[in-house]
């Protein structure tokens, strides 16, 4: 499909996966409305499982003629994004394209290593990236590369270990970075989206200090996760349709 210069840019349907924690509701929100005061298309947010608006709610929920770009409010592209999404983009009678995953993304590793410094992060500290895990070995894979670019800006070996479905456990991971260096402390850098069962349960293990995950609650989102967002979007609309006819997708942002 061509888009002309007339026409307005495809919506932006940012889906997270949802959460029942008040406070990771309340950090997903507020990276949509951020996202939202600078896109120039239409923002909308839903969610893949937990929450309302699900997917096709949201997709319904639009102008007839309006076509879509899904982005996932996702770390790793695992089974919601390769296969829950497409499904529900395939059964609407519109043209919709599926965003990237967030990550991984070297802004995000920085926004990681601000997070570990917060936490008070020593030079000698290890570090172990505690990640939701899925059975997708895609996603899988997507944790440890994220590791290996955290591991770049804070200089140093980053371990992975996973809170659920996928090996190895981060109970497991934390143990040998103890074993491995017995006289360090270890540190859990919380790749997470936001508060949720997840994070409580990365907080509860036996770490030494453990960082907040990449949406809090207070304050305004990180900018760096608002512009992997507009990228993705950006990105998949280029793709999906004729760039050359394409509107801007967003505000000029000022210097």
């Amino acid at each position: 499909m061509t888009l002309s210069l007339a026409a307005s840019p495809p919506a932006l349907l940012a889906i997270s996966h949802g959460t029942s924690s008040p406070a990771g509701q309340l950090a997903v929100e507020n990276l949509v409305a951020a996202v939202a005061r600078v896109a120039i298309a239409s923002v909308r947010g839903g969610h893949v499982d937990v929450q309302m608006p699900d997917v096709p709610a949201v997709l319904s929920s639009l102008p007839p003629d309006d076509d879509a770009v899904i982005v996932p409010l996702l770390l790793s592209a695992g089974f919601h994004v390769h296969v829950d999404l497409v499904n529900e983009a395939d059964k609407v009678d519109r043209d919709v394209a599926i965003a990237r995953a967030l990550g991984p993304d070297d802004r995000i590793a920085r926004l990681l290593a601000r997070r570990l410094g917060q936490a008070r992060l020593r030079r000698d500290d290890r570090v172990v990236l505690a990640c939701a895990g899925s059975t997708d070995a895609r996603a899988v894979e997507d944790c440890f590369e994220m590791a290996r670019r955290l591991g770049a800006l804070i200089h140093r070996d980053v371990g992975v270990g996973f809170i659920s479905a996928a090996q190895p456990p981060l109970a497991d991971a934390i143990r040998n970075a103890r074993e491995g260096d017995p006289g360090a402390r270890v540190a859990v850098s919380t790749y997470l989206l936001a508060p949720g069962y997840f994070n409580d349960l990365a907080h509860a293990m036996d770490a030494d200090l453990v960082s907040d995950p990449l949406l809090v609650t207070k304050g305004q989102a990180p900018q760096e996760l608002v512009e992997v967002v507009l990228d993705r979007y950006a990105e998949a609309a280029a793709l999906h349709w004729d760039a050359r006819v394409r509107l801007p997708l967003t505000r000029r942002r000022r210097a």
